[in-house]
């Protein structure tokens, strides 16, 4: 404390004076308040704190990683009593890096040996929606929507991605924001709606915009276009322009339209093969009645998706080894599947090592190789006119 008239320190030493914690409580009450949780959760963010402080881990830090401490505090929290809520929403909030919180959250949990209950995404999701200002209060009617509504048309729309693979692997926030985005569209697709951007949607409903949404929604309708085009009552052919009409239909009967879907995939993938033995087998000069009785056979196989006959044309007497090369399947698999994860259709190109060879000396040489050090006449002929012409320089040099 220091005095207005002369300037003198009148107190001191109320900062060791403060509670355990010090402002970090306060922080915990602050981002409580703001999740508006309920005081249970509270009080056991409060505690967890308190415990976590205290330890040599967290006591000697910079404040910014205590800052981070208590916002892993009332994530802990919110999980163990139920309440839906993700690491990337405390990370908003502290607008600190994910990768940042995740490393105190882990270091906390071994310090406390505690264990939070995992959670699954769908159950997040209504108070993801929530967060959108989006109501009747906040955006005009054309563009206003029911939180209750609009939850349970994005539920739908995960367990579809759930479905289908997208969500393999993927971190919650941007799958929720894409299929909230695509919900909101979808219930009331009209003008207004359709022409509105992601962008300008988190505009309106006031939250932070994921970049990997954008990316999201393109798998979603990608999805959403393969069920549309097994509804029977539509003709005109399903784009991603236009899918978003029909997205109450597809969720409706999505069950039927995905075993719909594979049918045709596999139907389509063996008319693929039979085309590809019918072709091999013409260039290989098989008989006729062979061609036709092999493409009657494979009509008539099971539904499951068998691989293509192998075109290399591989000697079916030969070895072991050959056989073995040609019976390995191809390295994305996934380009001849429906659905696939996401691992797969985008896998990374892994570096082959090739293994390292002795090099005795008693190798054999190659013809190839042997003409590769025999020189042809015209470098005999550079290599003699180089010789004179270095011999007529040193002698005049002499």
């Amino acid at each position: 404390l220091v005095c207005v008239d002369c300037g003198s320190v009148v107190s001191e030493g109320t900062l060791a004076d403060d509670p355990v914690g010090g402002t970090g409580l306060e922080r915990v009450k602050e981002i409580c308040r703001i999740l508006r949780v309920s005081s249970e959760i509270e009080d056991l963010a409060l505690t967890h704190f308190r415990q976590a402080y205290e330890h040599e881990s967290f006591i000697n830090v910079t404040l910014q990683r205590k800052e981070l401490l208590a916002g892993c505090c009332v994530f802990v929290s919110c999980r163990q009593r139920d309440w839906p809520i993700t690491l990337g929403t405390i990370s908003c909030l502290l607008n600190a890096d994910q990768t940042l919180v995740g490393g105190v959250y882990q270091n906390m949990m071994k310090i406390l040996n505690i264990q939070a209950p995992f959670i699954n995404v769908t159950d997040v999701i209504e108070a993801h929606v929530q967060e959108y200002k989006i109501n009747t209060q906040h955006v005009p009617e054309e563009l206003a929507e029911d939180s209750k509504v609009l939850s349970k048309r994005a539920v739908a729309l995960v367990e579809l991605a759930g479905d289908s693979w997208i969500v393999t692997g993927r971190k919650p926030l941007p799958i929720m924001m894409a299929a909230t985005y695509l919900a909101w569209q979808s219930l009331n697709p009209n003008k207004h709606r359709l022409r509105l951007s992601l962008d300008k949607f988190c505009q309106l409903a006031k939250v932070q915009k994921r970049k990997p949404a954008t990316t999201r929604i393109t798998e979603l309708k990608e999805v959403l276009c393969k069920l549309g085009r097994e509804l029977p009552w539509v003709r005109e052919p399903v784009t991603q322009n236009d899918v978003v009409r029909l997205v109450g239909d597809i969720l409706e009967h999505r069950h039927t339209l995905l075993t719909r879907a594979l049918r045709t995939h596999e139907r389509a993938m063996e008319a693929d093969c039979t085309e590809t033995f019918a072709l091999n087998s013409l260039t290989e000069e098989v008989a006729p009645s062979q061609i036709s009785e092999s493409m009657d056979q494979t009509a008539n196989a099971s539904s499951v998706v068998q691989p293509c006959p192998n075109t290399r044309g591989e000697n079916q007497e030969g070895d072991g080894d050959e056989n073995h090369q040609s019976e390995d399947p191809e390295p994305n698999w996934g380009k001849r599947v429906l659905f696939a994860p996401p691992c797969v259709l985008h896998a990374k190109m892994r570096r082959v090592e090739r293994p390292v060879q002795n090099v005795t000396g008693d190798e054999e040489i190659s013809d190839s190789e042997i003409d590769s050090y025999i020189r042809s006449p015209q470098e005999v002929r550079d290599f003699s006119q180089m010789q004179k012409m270095a011999s007529c320089s040193d002698s005049g040099k002499s």
